[in-house]
């Protein structure tokens, strides 16, 4: 019987939940069943052996620390191929990409992976999700990290996946945003779920990984409690763009950290985006474009209504346009509008009615975007057993007598958006396909920005704690792509 359950168990780690069907499925055979029953009999020793390596495994699992140990699989290994499609060639988009001086520089202008034998390699930080990865001039990864414990930042190494420095930040149970920046000094810029503006370095006076606080700015006397800090970006002059939740948006000066602020009445739930003279911001009805006055005050210049409500934050792009999504006669739309004085310029449908829409954001693209389909997500859960969500990343452009799909993909990715690179003309998608085999199979998923065709598709771990719940793709300098999952970090790199 011992030789019999060990078989069972190989089977179903390498094929997944199929087997446990097909299994219980003999069982309804009477034969069948008396023969396994007559044989049912495990020896004490065999079940003292047993408790005590499912002992080992869990007291490993506590004590060694977060980064040493791979993310544990889950069963379906060998259920689908591990790498499908072909290397892509690297089709740099042309024209540049402006950059705000007070900001790290953005994740599109880096290279990613191009498909050549890459190496999946990862790191278990237990049951911590670190959603927001940044990779800073140092060599070292920004991670923001959640548990049940409560935010932190940790600093990992990004050859071993270790983290070498961590802090906790304030806990409120009121609030579940920590929005974040990374700026053009290495400092990460945190607003914190107490209502504070932290700066803090990520190098010492000595030039070692650190996590020590540069300046606060509390924002308690003009938030108040109850509400919570969403949005958070400089803009060109180094001023500090915040909003809360319930519709305040507020300045910080970059040189006296004076606070300014006004209220939109209208919710906020997106981030802000910023340009070289002020901020936008999307609330429940209206996108909005303020300018910080004399004194610092965001004074309002345009207020544009839309229909249905916004899943992703505004974006800038080329030629003086700002875009957003909008679900509008039960169908998702990219809407694009004129930066200068809020026309709507042109507003295009994108998937299947009844069957789009999204929470990630848009990444631009010269004059257009890339939009994932994230409808039917609505937690991890939705995603076990071979679930997933409605598919679809489609690009649409702004052209001279309106806007168009360029292509549509049938790429699956759940809730991680998509992440660009220009110098790869790649586009990075964290998907997951169903599975007939129960099998929660994930992958990276490279795309061209041309075309729209899957180039080629990485397995990258299975299972519940291989997925992401609202990750973004980040891609470092040297061409790797990282992504956060439910349970630690995902390094995705081309052989070298």
């Amino acid at each position: 019987m011992v030789w019999l359950v060990g078989v069972l168990l190989l089977l179903w780690l390498g094929w997944g939940p199929a087997v446990l069907v097909v299994a219980a499925a003999l069982l309804c055979v009477p034969r069948l069943r008396w023969w396994v029953l007559d044989r049912a009999h495990v020896s004490r020793r065999v079940a003292g052996i047993s408790a005590a390596a499912v002992f080992l495994l869990v007291g490993v699992a506590v004590v060694v620390p977060d980064g040493w140990l791979p993310i544990p699989p889950a069963p379906g290994a060998w259920a689908g191929p591990s790498y499908v499609g072909r290397p892509a060639t690297a089709q740099p988009v042309p024209g540049e990409l402006p950059q705000n001086p007070h900001l790290a520089a953005a994740g599109s202008s880096r290279p990613g992976p191009l498909g050549l034998q890459p190496e999946v390699e990862t790191a278990w930080f237990g049951l911590q999700q670190c959603a927001r990865l940044e990779p800073t001039s140092t060599g070292l990864l920004l991670a923001r990290c959640t548990d049940r414990s409560g935010p932190s930042l940790r600093l990992v190494d990004a050859d071993t996946m270790r983290p070498v420095v961590s802090r906790e930040l304030p806990e409120d149970a009121t609030c579940d945003d920590d929005p974040s920046y990374l700026d053009a000094s290495d400092r990460v810029v945190v607003a914190t779920r107490d209502r504070q503006v932290l700066v803090v370095g990520t190098r010492s006076a000595k030039d070692e990984p650190d996590l020590s606080t540069v300046s606060t700015t509390d924002l308690k006397p003009y938030v108040p409690f109850g509400d919570c800090l969403v949005a958070l970006a400089p803009d060109w002059t180094g001023t500090i763009w915040w909003a809360s939740r319930k519709g305040l948006v507020g300045t910080i000066a970059a040189d006296t950290g004076q606070v300014r602020v006004t209220d939109l009445g209208e919710d906020v739930g997106r981030q802000v985006a910023t340009d070289e003279s002020g901020a936008y911001v999307v609330t429940d009805a209206a996108l909005h474009r303020l300018v910080a006055g004399a004194d610092g005050t965001p004074q309002s210049v345009w207020r544009s209504e839309y229909d249905g409500s916004s899943g992703s934050p505004p974006v800038l792009l080329d030629g003086g346009v700002v875009a957003i999504t909008d679900r509008a006669d039960s169908r998702l739309g990219v809407l694009f509008v004129a930066r200068g004085d809020g026309r709507h310029l042109c507003r295009q449908s994108v998937f299947e009615e009844d069957d789009g829409a999204t929470d990630s954001p848009l990444a631009p693209l010269g004059r257009g975007v890339v939009v994932a389909n994230n409808d039917g997500y609505s937690s991890p859960r939705s995603t076990l057993l071979g679930f997933t969500s409605s598919p679809g990343v489609a690009r649409v452009d702004l052209v001279d007598d309106g806007c168009v799909v360029r292509w549509t993909s049938d790429a699956v990715s759940p809730s991680s958006g998509v992440t660009v690179s220009r110098p790869n003309g790649l586009a990075y998608a964290w998907t997951k396909r169903p599975s007939l085999t129960g099998v929660s199979a994930w992958h990276l998923t490279a795309i061209d920005l041309q075309s729209g065709r899957s180039m080629w598709g990485v397995r990258t771990g299975t299972g519940l704690l291989a997925g992401s719940h609202h990750s973004e793709v980040a891609l470092g300098p040297d061409g790797t792509a990282w992504l956060g999952t439910l349970s630690g970090l995902v390094r995705v790199q081309d052989r070298s």
